[in-house]
């Protein structure tokens, strides 16, 4: 007793189904390839842009010698234009408001890190009455945004 070959046909193709089961038709599987490469070219581009749209204030920040801060929370940030004009993140805000709203905004209360960028035209008077309220609401994380200065 032998182990014959079964029969069919051997190796024709007579009945040969589709893996869904249906004959001839169309075959209503998703290619996702395309999908996931879309998906990384977005990433990529997110991953670019979302570096620069921190702050949509435009103001001209004095150059120094200080290197970046490694930060891994999103600050506070407060903006004074070289007009004089006070922003709250990208809202402006007047300088009276400053404390009521960071207390209201803050989520690690006061040990909250706040940036105050200030244009280097921005009249001094203007920046500083702004750090005093800052410091007088009880925030002790206050820091000074400048660039780096270019080697030339």
């Amino acid at each position: 007793m032998g182990m014959g070959a079964p029969s069919g046909g051997g190796g024709g193709g007579g009945s040969r189904r589709r893996r869904g089961g249906h004959r001839g038709g169309a075959i209503s599987e998703i290619n996702v390839t395309p999908l996931v490469d879309v998906m990384l070219v977005l990433l990529i581009i997110f991953m670019v842009a979302a570096p620069m749209m921190t702050v949509g204030v435009p103001v001209d920040l004095p150059e120094t010698q200080a290197k970046a801060l490694n930060s891994e929370t999103q600050p506070i940030t407060i903006s004074v234009k070289n007009s004089g004009e006070v922003f709250l993140q990208e809202t402006p805000i007047p300088p009276e408001e400053i404390a009521a709203k960071l207390e209201a905004i803050a989520t690690t209360g006061y040990n909250e890190r706040i940036f105050v960028r200030g244009d280097s035209t921005a009249p001094y008077g203007v920046i500083a009455d702004v750090m005093a309220r800052i410091q007088g609401a009880g925030f002790k994380n206050i820091g000074l945004v400048t660039q780096e200065k270019k080697d030339q």
